[in-house]
């Protein structure tokens, strides 16, 4: 497990659920999605791409991994590997589990006079994956094949990275409908006293991506 039963229970209490055998791969239910489930808001891709909030699924495969312990990042970074550890689970497995956990997660709003019936309906099969829940996805050895599947699911996919590898970004066979890369420092002095990667040429690295 890629977690310690403490860790993981803290982070389950703190909203995520945890998917598959090996304790890498979460779901969590967007803050935009609940808003959107009672009509009182819609996050900007809905507004600039037209994906539905209370549809969007919001992941990753790679929770406990990331190569940056970023000064401003909210997690426990005493959690946080660098490098990935151990087996994993394979890309369908991810996604069903993180489809049922959202599902588990939203069905309180059947009781909630103020949602939306038909968007929580809709909501069950959600359309869009929003790979960027914490960690670096690119850390998980099959992320290629999950934005493969995602999109032989009918899925739009928005990836989330910090363009630490820069190599594997530029040879997906499956690329993102959406790649976002986080630009966090003007310069590289900035960079490392902000981001504190923990890997050579993180600089370098970043600025090829």
């Amino acid at each position: 497990m890629a977690f310690t039963k403490e860790e993981q229970a803290k982070l389950e209490y703190s909203g995520y659920r945890f998917v598959g055998e090996h304790g890498h791969a979460a779901a969590k239910i967007c803050h935009w999605t609940r808003k959107s489930m009672v009509n009182e808001g819609v996050c900007y891709k809905e507004q600039f791409y037209g994906v539905q909030s209370h549809r969007c699924l919001q992941m990753s495969p790679a929770v406990p991994f990331c190569n940056q312990k970023c000064s401003f990042c909210w997690r426990d970074l005493s959690q946080t590997r660098i490098e990935w550890e151990g087996e994993y689970d394979d890309p369908k497995t991810i996604i069903e589990g993180a489809i049922k956990a959202q599902n588990n997660l939203l069905c309180g709003f059947g009781g909630n006079k103020k949602a939306d019936k038909k968007k929580l309906e809709e909501s069950k099969k959600p359309t869009n994956a929003a790979i960027s829940l914490a960690g670096e996805p690119t850390l998980y050895p099959e992320i290629d094949e999950l934005l493969a599947e995602f999109h032989r699911q009918d899925f739009t996919t928005f990836l989330v990275s910090n363009g630490m590898y820069w190599e594997k970004l530029g040879s997906l066979d499956n690329e993102p409908t959406q790649l976002y890369v986080s630009l966090d420092a003007p310069n590289e002095k900035v960079y490392k006293e902000l981001c504190n990667p923990q890997i050579n040429d993180a600089w370098s690295n970043l600025n090829k991506t």
